[in-house]
């Protein structure tokens, strides 16, 4: 919990102990979002995490079980915070539509630091999320890490953003199925326009990924 009383619930699966219960705990997810921003996640380990924090090996394996289920943690970590922004930005919307255009806003935007949040780099966690999260939901155990609520939150962004949907247009059909194309659109256009930027209709000074994502939704149920 921060000084503001405001702390992201993150399912208690997906640690062993909550590492933002301590001081290491939050120097481990701090480090290990910027270690694996540098090396990438197949080189990421617990061992080159313990070096980073001067602490042993071992003391990160009393938070995190193994480095996927660390992996996945930060990603829910992600969700959790894009999910609170949704909530709070979204209170005051003026229309269905405005709430609709908002949370769409608040997901494409590019990421900015947030302070409320002093331990963890969002712009450096962002990029993860762009570029690793594929290692979380494409695995062989995803029927057994559901069953466990590791996607919780992601399930409530996709349901909550499908609740918006449905209020601009209660009888459109496929609102979860348009959530979750977008969602993962957002994060495969932004990984194109950062590496293979000439498949990507991207133009400086402009957000080509939220301009064309608010015209796919509002055309698409209209």
């Amino acid at each position: 919990m921060n000084e503001l009383g405001i702390q992201i619930k993150i399912s208690q699966e997906l640690f062993i102990k909550d590492p933002q219960s301590t001081d290491l705990g939050k120097r481990i997810v701090s480090a290990s979002i910027t270690l694996i921003d540098e090396l990438g996640f197949e080189a990421f380990t617990f061992k080159k995490l313990g070096v980073a924090i001067g602490s042993p090996e071992s003391s990160v394996y009393r938070y995190f079980g193994s480095k996927h289920q660390l992996l996945v943690y930060l990603l829910c970590w992600y969700w959790s915070w894009i999910e609170y922004k949704i909530v709070f930005g979204t209170i005051n919307a003026a229309s269905p539509e405005d709430k609709l255009e908002k949370a769409l806003t608040i997901i494409a935007a590019p990421t900015a630091m947030d302070n409320t949040f002093i331990h963890v780099n969002e712009v450096l966690l962002h990029k993860i999320v762009v570029s690793e999260s594929t290692k979380v939901f494409h695995t062989k155990a995803i029927e057994v890490e559901n069953e466990k609520g590791y996607f919780a939150v992601y399930k409530r962004i996709v349901k909550r953003l499908s609740e918006f949907i449905i209020e601009v247009k209660p009888t459109y059909k496929f609102p979860c199925m348009l959530v979750t194309t977008i969602l993962e659109g957002i994060i495969e256009q932004n990984y194109f326009g950062e590496y293979l930027p000439s498949i990507t209709d991207e133009h400086q000074g402009e957000n080509r990924v939220l301009e064309f994502y608010k015209e796919l939704i509002f055309k698409t149920i209209a």
